[in-house]
């Protein structure tokens, strides 16, 4: 099923749906399918699973950090797509490759597609990719299904925002604030004109991330936003004390 109905079909049912992120191998592999055992006990909808790179340039210190570990640990592409592929089985949620593109240039964009389409992902996210650069690989993407998801930032005139519409797939991932992953978003007048601006240019499902951490945020996205996505607050909670603390920071964050 195609990212954007799957999402859709999702929708019908709940107001906001959730996005998060496991960095494949960080702690260990062990410690990713425990993770991702309480997201799906919180019914997340879609599952990042972001391929370690050697310069997240996207990424705050945590998940930079993260990266590097599972680097270090011997973490390859190839055990990202196993562990993809067994997770796309066993879980009721989308998952997407997240990474950079090196990750697909030096595998060539055909066997990428391939591998990503026959480990069960429906889609990627490849921040570092301009659009102008993928037209290859948004096509064969076409034929497998796969979702290239686009990034739209405040920072982003308007008719770059369309250019940015005109390609995306699945869903449009709407980065909050500048800078990196990690760092509080406040979430005010200039999200909700931000939000606005991407909705002028699309009809595909907005989900909003960078900075998206607690309740709070999540009773802002609604009625905004389709998609609420949380990653290093998740991580952190993680960090802090494995399953319990992942599972109390669930169940605030949407209680």
């Amino acid at each position: 099923m195609a990212l954007e109905q799957y999402l859709r079909e999702r929708l019908a049912r709940k107001d906001l749906l959730l996005m998060t992120h496991v960095v494949c191998g960080y702690p260990s592999f062990e410690d990713n399918w425990a993770e991702l055992e309480v997201m799906a006990e919180f019914d997340v909808d879609v599952v990042e699973l972001q391929f370690p790179f050697s310069e997240p340039s996207a990424d705050g210190p945590l998940f930079v950090k993260a990266n590097q570990e599972a680097i270090n640990h011997g973490v390859r592409p190839a055990d990202c797509f196993e562990f993809m592929r067994k997770v796309s089985a066993h879980f009721p949620f989308k998952v997407l490759m997240m990474g950079y593109y090196n990750t697909a240039f030096k595998m060539g964009s055909q066997a990428f597609v391939d591998r990503l389409a026959a480990a069960g992902g429906c889609g990627y996210i490849l921040p570092d990719l301009p659009v102008e650069e993928a037209g290859e690989l948004h096509g064969l993407s076409k034929s497998r299904e796969l979702a290239p998801i686009v990034l739209m930032t405040p920072t982003n005139t308007e008719d770059r925002l369309q250019a940015l519409a005109d390609a995306a797939e699945g869903f449009i991932y709407a980065v909050a604030r500048k800078g990196v992953t990690g760092n509080k978003t406040e979430m005010g007048e200039d999200l909700d004109a931000f939000i606005a601006r991407c909705r002028a240019h699309t009809d595909l499902p907005i989900g909003v991330g960078f900075g998206v951490s607690q309740k709070a945020d999540l009773d802002f996205l609604r009625g905004k936003a389709e998609i609420a996505i949380i990653g290093t607050a998740a991580l952190k909670a993680w960090e802090e004390g494995g399953e319990e603390s992942l599972r109390g920071f669930f169940s605030g964050l949407l209680g």
